[in-house]
């Protein structure tokens, strides 16, 4: 049986090379923390604590403001210096709670405490989830307690994880499925406890063998889960992607995952589960990649959330040469940076460093219609159409041509011989069209 896999993609240079082999390595903050309100897709949390405040790590300070919010939890203990407007990796100025670090990381009472997920009901798993303030840790950042609330529970069929990590030069899933495969095994069981006709699928993209071997020793009997290998290509780890190669069904943007009977989460999304329900420990940290030619020693490191950038920079050596071009996440769908002074939050994956800005070197030149952007669009649209519309600025136009259903991913300015600025072009129509659907609405 071949592969599995989808329609359209591309295969950029993977440069996973770099920091695969190396174990991630703990990082201690030194500095001051922040921790932004809105670290997650939804409206933005409001802080539980004020300026002069003790907190401790493991303590809520920020609390949910909606259905579709997340709390934040503080990651060390100290004081509370300041809230005030702090910039984040997409540019933005977001509200932001700034804690000195005693460098004692005392805990909340109970942190870490063993707990037993089967004496736990559906709802206290959800609850716990919840308070442990849990996004998606792919990139979106949407909210997991509400993922794992959908309209009807048994009609989810398929828990989908998404250990693909087809973007180029991260490995943080992929050393978490190496050395901590039993937290994914666990936090899998936890989240089937909540969906009794569903069954647990691991995708795991075959340019990762030694975690495809490990994760399916693993869960060899366990009669809900499975592994499934996939063809190594981006995006396969796209949400639509992944449900499509794995399952055979389609999602457009109209609908949720859980519409075709599935729910997908990332590798260390699963892990975060596991450790908030069966450890008692809320999401105060991530597994970081950081990459690039221009960085010393290429590394994966657990970094508590509210780390300042620079400090990972430097725990990997700092850079060989200075870099032209920094990537928060990887370099097709990450954000440029202008400066590292910006937090680690629940959102990022990576910090990718590159010697050369190859992209700024690119003149863009006249669209030759050779159609390569059709080929390997994996929404299966039409690039050039959509390009038509968005330097006319015309919404109506976009939207017809099925605009709305672009992913963002890139592989059609990957391709583009013209080098023509697709993905830039459709993220701003996207937005713009969505505004304009909320003035209506």
């Amino acid at each position: 049986m071949g592969l599995a896999t989808f329609k359209g993609g591309v295969h950029p240079y993977e440069g996973k090379e770099l920091s695969e082999n190396k174990p991630v390595q703990v990082l201690m903050p030194k500095g001051d923390m922040v921790y932004p309100m809105s670290q997650h897709i939804g409206a933005p949390a409001t802080p539980l604590v004020a300026k002069g405040d003790k907190v401790l790590a493991g303590q809520k300070i920020g609390e949910a403001s909606g259905f579709i919010s997340a709390n934040v939890i503080c990651s060390v203990s100290g004081t509370v210096k300041a809230i005030e407007p702090r910039r984040v990796a997409n540019g933005a100025m977001v509200n932001s709670i700034i804690v000195e670090n005693d460098g004692e990381y005392t805990a909340v009472e109970g942190l870490g405490a063993d707990r037993d997920p089967a004496s736990l009901s559906k709802q206290e798993i959800r609850d716990i989830v919840k308070e442990a303030g849990i996004v998606g840790l792919g990139g979106a950042g949407f909210p997991t307690h509400v993922k794992l609330t959908p309209k009807d529970e048994n009609a989810i069929e398929y828990i989908l994880v998404n250990g693909a990590e087809c973007e180029p030069y991260l490995t943080s899933d992929y050393r978490m499925m190496l050395e901590e495969p039993e937290k994914i095994v666990g936090g899998l069981n936890v989240i089937l406890q909540l969906f009794d006709k569903a069954k647990g699928v691991i995708g795991i993209e075959n340019n990762k063998p030694e975690a495809i071997k490990k994760l399916t020793e693993l869960v060899k009997d366990e009669p809900r889960i499975e592994v499934c290998p996939l063809q190594t290509k981006y995006p396969q780890g796209g949400e639509r992607s992944l449900i499509n190669a794995i399952t055979g069904r389609k999602v457009n943007s109209s609908m949720l995952p859980a519409d075709a009977g599935c729910i997908v989460d990332n590798i260390d999304t699963v892990i975060a589960v596991y450790m908030a329900v069966c450890k008692t420990t809320p999401l105060m940290r991530r597994i970081v990649t950081v990459t690039g030619d221009a960085i010393a020693n290429p590394q994966n490191y657990h970094v508590k959330i509210g780390t300042d950038f620079q400090e990972l920079v430097d725990a990997a050596g700092g850079f060989k040469t200075q870099p032209e071009k920094l990537i928060a996440g990887g370099p097709m769908m990450g954000m440029a940076l202008f400066d590292l002074n910006i937090p680690v939050t629940k959102t990022c994956s990576a910090l990718t460093c590159f010697t050369k800005d190859e992209v700024a070197a690119y003149e863009e030149t006249p669209c030759i219609r050779c159609g390569k952007c059709v080929s390997v669009c994996p929404s299966h649209i039409v690039p050039v159409k959509m390009m038509k519309a968005a330097l006319k600025g015309d919404c109506e136009a976009f939207e017809k041509v099925n605009g709305m259903e672009c992913m963002e991913c890139g592989s059609c300015t990957y391709v583009c011989p013209a080098k023509r600025p697709l993905t830039q072009a459709f993220k701003e129509m996207r937005k713009t069209v969505a505004a304009n659907r909320r003035k209506k609405a």
